[in-house]
Parts: structure tokens; sequence; C-alpha cells
């Protein structure tokens, strides 16, 4: 049981991500903060969509009395504000990082979902609430905080392997696919990085200059300290190498919450991240015996 807890926040910037690309830092940007709910609450990795003025904004939504983290949806005007905020996406396990896209006429949501043994894709039936699952994605590992792109025709999709588990901060691999719903072909370099300093997907993947970049996770003495940008020089099914371009560290203004950023995702002419503060909660500690008696006193629901 760690006494130190991680307590996320996200924020908007009104700037493309290529820009924040080429500035190398977040220090210059202006954020909008998000509230969380309540002081055991967080948001943490976000995703977004605009569709009629609105931003659509999914977050994992975590509360430490529950211990399980769902998705949830923010949708907000174009000052910002929010409008609505409701729950998207539930299951029996924990989600996070809710990948959410567009393509093929249809909207898309991949949610890290390891704790099920798999990666699910889910169609909007009714955007933004509806989710139904429609492909399972099945890998050399079960993926952690799968992150997708297009890329000259074919599909990219990064991920960490959930196994080992000391792989799953330090490890990236990839799959391609002719297809949204594949086959998909795990790379033959899989892990095509394997460092120390942290190579977790952290965010969306974008192309810059002709090349595909991937923002990553940096774990230096604790998870998701900051972020790095991965530029591939070169990727296709048979090779695949990449080189550090940049690093990101939460920006000054997001004070206290400036012990990590592990989220930079692109959302039509925004950028959205998130922050971290850790810090000691003796209620987050208080709630724990609570969790774990509702794991022992709820058949089937291993997760909760």
């Amino acid at each position: 049981m760690q006494f130190m807890k991680d307590f996320w926040r996200c924020g908007i910037i009104a700037d493309d991500v290529r820009h924040l690309a080429r500035a190398g830092t977040l220090d210059r940007a202006a954020v909008h903060w998000l509230p969380n709910c309540d002081p055991l609450h967080y948001y943490a990795d976000p995703f977004g969509l605009w569709r009629d003025e609105r931003l659509y904004l999914f977050l994992e939504s975590f509360s430490y009395r529950r211990g399980i983290g769902h998705i949830d949806v923010l949708v907000l005007d174009t000052d910002l504000a929010i409008m609505e905020r409701q729950v998207a996406l539930q299951e029996p396990w924990h989600l996070s990082y809710p990948f959410v896209f567009e393509a093929d006429g249809e909207t898309w949501l991949l949610p890290e979902a390891h704790e099920s043994g798999s990666l699910w894709l889910y169609r909007a039936n009714s955007f933004p609430l509806g989710w139904k699952r429609a492909h399972q994605i099945v890998l050399d590992h079960v993926p952690l905080d799968a992150s997708l792109i297009r890329h000259e025709g074919t599909w990219w999709l990064f991920y960490a392997p959930a196994d080992p588990p000391g792989a799953r901060l330090t490890s990236l691999c990839a799959a391609w696919a002719e297809r949204l719903d594949g086959p998909w072909h795990p790379h033959p370099a899989n892990p095509i990085l394997v460092d120390a300093g942290g190579a977790r997907p952290g965010g969306t993947p974008f192309v810059m200059d002709g090349a595909v970049h991937l923002p990553i996770q940096r774990c230096h003495g604790s998870y998701g300290s900051g972020l790095r940008l991965l530029r591939f020089d070169r990727l296709t099914p048979a090779r695949a190498t990449a080189t550090v371009v940049s690093t990101f560290d939460a920006p000054a203004s997001a004070a206290p919450f400036t012990d990590g950023c592990h989220t930079l995702s692109a959302a039509g002419g925004v950028t959205l991240i998130d922050t971290k503060q850790m810090r000691f909660s003796a209620a987050a500690l208080a709630a724990w015996p609570e969790r774990w008696l509702r794991r022992r006193r709820t058949p089937g629901d291993q997760f909760a």
C-alpha cells in the first residue's frame, strides 16, 4: 500500500499539438484547468473530439473511495465552459486512457482495459454515451494505453505490454493492420523500444514534417513524471526506428500539480494534458479497507 497518492488534473491548451511540439515546452502555454469532483476524485488521460461546436472530452474518472476507474465525458462549449458531465462507459474492470477517434464514418473508443485480459474497440451507437464492443484486438501481449494512427494507408497501434509487469513502463510495442478491424500483426521487432527512462504511450500519435510522432511517458522517480516525444525515423511492417526529440514537464502554471505530466493529446485545434500532485491523503488510505471488503463481499466482481 502506497502512502503517497497520485492526484491528477486535466487541462486544455488552445493551441495545436504540433506548435507545442516545436516549442518543446508547455511553460509558455495558457492552460484552462478542469475541476475534479471531490478531494478523493481525479480526472486523468484526457482525449477529445469536436462536434457541432462542442468539445466532447473523455477522461478516466477515478475515486479512491471505489478504487476502480470508469470513463466520463464532459461536454464543453467554445469558451471551454462545462455544459454536461456524464458517465460514458463502465465495465466490471478498471477503465482508463479513453482513446477516442473517428474513422470509416464511425466514432470509436479504445480504452485501456487490461484487467479484462484483452483490448476492446467500442463503436458509438449513440454518441457520446452509447458504446458497444465491436472488435477484440488480440496481440502478442495484452496492451496498455493503446494509441492509434493511420499513416500512409496503414493503421498503426502503439502500446505497452501488460506482462511482464516490469516492462509496463519501459517497453513500447507496435502492431499494424490494413483495416481497423484487423487482422492485426504484431511488429516482428517488438518491443520496438526498451528504455529505462520510460516508453509507455502518453497521448495521440500525430504526423509532423512527414514523420509519425508519439508522446511517451517519462517515469523517472515516479509513474508519469513527465513526457517525451518520440519521432519515428522509419516505420514499416518490417522495421521501426525512433528518436526522442523533446521532453515535457508539467508547466509552472499547474502548481501544485507539478509532480508529473503523462498525457498530450490532440483534439482539433486544442491540446489536452494532465498533470499530477503526489500527496499524503489520510482519507484515501482510510478508504482502502472499505474497497478491500467490497471485493470480498461482491461475488464475481473481482475488479470492484
